[in-house]
């Protein structure tokens, strides 16, 4: 795509903007010319316009479906072999702090005193013990996470796994007003700069030496996902696939339901493959795109990436992913972060596909809702993998509302004595102070409601089926 030309007036702000942020000695080269790049790409409006008549529905080629693909090797000398190519990245970059928790989200306990980052490295230690390889960890921090995160993991020191830590790239907020770097404004705490989005993965990974020194143990793919998503474990199958197919990139879609509507969707444009996030869709068609009949499937942030086409790709300065302006508010003072998303990444590779994975590989923890389904009888522990329960007849989870007094973690906790069985429930909303005893069991639909100002107590043992409770008369 040609880069369209600047304005005389933008070439003044860039190159303001750009000897500003040569005095930033908070960050690297690489950093200032990235985040520079980012701008000035911005500033040219090279937004991808999305022509909707052309919008084609991928065919299976292009979005495989996971049941097509091959059988996993019997041989544990052949799946060694496949392993031993494959390194596991887990974006670590987010901060618990929307669940009320200080640190890196992914040290939230999930289940059984265990945090998200304990299941990520007993699943790869089981792996690693089960086939003899060594499938490293690499997690990928913000300057949000970094510090605490050097600490975390020297807890797994004497684990059977490889951990590495790198940083993706600190940016300068940008103000909105005099399109001047914040940091330059005197504020030189966090809140001067930004992390700029999970796209950021494939320049910080060479960035980093992590990229060249992978390649040179003879890795080939990367697994890239979200460090809160449950589901996102090492999957053979998917690896074989893209190794024998030489696929470049493959993206897990999962079909969507109602609560996926603003997800990106996977379509074919003008003969390749590409993501369609709703912030593209022009207004007039933004209720087809949320349609469930036309655009079947979401983007579940699980991606395989095969890194000499990351490292070929970073070089050639080829991955021009759409920008995701995000405005914020800082100490009253309008600022703007661009972002970008690794999985716009998709439409810059060769043989890049889709595959459509079942749901089980999508269960992401964002807020305390989930935790309660994650807690619940409607999975178990095994090995680190969160595994859903067989006796549960429908496929999907209910749907879980929590007024605010369940928002944070520690709250949340503090009123169950127990998560109650919930395999039998379609949805359950709670609203006030309600706390619940041990032992319940809640099916079908659910709706607790304490009055205003008045506390209201679901005793051990209560099950409650098809009810709407306001007060203790009604359990």
């Amino acid at each position: 795509m040609a880069t369209a030309k600047l304005s005389a007036a933008d070439s003044e702000k860039l190159s303001k903007l750009q000897s500003a942020v040569s005095g930033l000695s908070e960050i690297s080269e690489n950093e200032k010319s990235g985040f520079i790049n980012l701008v000035s790409r911005s500033l040219s409006g090279e937004a991808q316009r999305v022509e909707w008549g052309k919008i084609k529905t991928p065919t299976d080629e292009v979005v495989v479906p996971y049941d097509s693909l091959a059988p996993t090797p019997e041989d544990p000398a052949e799946t060694k072999k496949l392993l031993d190519k494959l390194v596991v990245l887990k974006l670590n970059g987010g901060l618990g702090t929307t669940m009320g928790c200080t640190g890196p989200k992914s040290v939230i306990e999930v289940r059984n005193g265990l945090t998200f980052l304990d299941l990520i490295v007993i699943q790869i230690e089981s792996l690693n013990s089960t086939y003899g390889c060594n499938v490293p960890l690499l997690l990928m921090n913000s300057f949000n996470t970094h510090d605490d995160t050097q600490k975390i993991v020297e807890k797994y020191a004497k684990s059977n796994i490889e951990i590495h830590t790198f940083n993706q790239s600190q940016y300068p907020r940008l103000v909105v007003e005099d399109f001047m770097p914040l940091p330059c404004k005197g504020n030189k705490g966090k809140e001067g700069w930004y992390p700029p989005g999970h796209g950021d993965v494939f320049p910080a990974l060479k960035n980093s030496g992590k990229l060249d020194a992978l390649l040179s143990q003879g890795k080939e793919y990367v697994f890239v996902a979200n460090s809160d998503n449950l589901g996102a474990v090492v999957d053979l199958k998917i690896l074989k696939h893209l190794i024998q197919s030489k696929n470049e990139y493959c993206m897990e879609v999962t079909p969507k339901t109602l609560a996926d509507v603003k997800g990106g969707t996977l379509i074919s444009y003008e003969g390749k493959v590409q993501l369609l996030e709703i912030a593209q869709v022009p207004d007039e068609h933004v209720n087809e795109f949320k349609s469930i009949e036309k655009f079947k499937i979401f983007n579940t942030n699980n991606l395989w990436v095969n890194l000499k086409a990351i490292k070929r790709h970073v070089e050639a300065d080829a991955l021009k992913m759409e920008i995701i302006p995000n405005p914020k508010e800082v100490d009253g003072i309008k600022v703007l972060q661009l972002e970008t998303a690794a999985g716009a990444a998709i439409r810059f590779f060769d043989r890049a596909i889709g595959i459509n994975v079942p749901r089980s590989r999508f269960l992401p923890v964002k807020a305390t809702s989930d935790l309660l389904l994650v807690q619940s009888d409607l999975y178990t522990l095994n090995d680190g993998f969160v595994i859903g329960n067989k006796a549960r007849a429908k496929p999907e989870n209910p749907a879980i509302e929590l007024g605010p007094e369940f928002k944070k973690v520690a709250n949340f906790l503090s009123h169950f004595k127990s998560i109650p069985s919930i395999i039998e429930l379609d949805s359950l909303k709670v609203t006030g102070d309600v706390w619940f005893g041990a032992g319940i069991t809640l099916k079908g639909k659910v709706v607790v409601a304490a009055k205003s100002g008045v506390k209201l107590e679901i005793p051990d043992g209560a099950v409650i089926a098809n009810k709407e409770i306001n007060g203790p008369a009604d359990i």
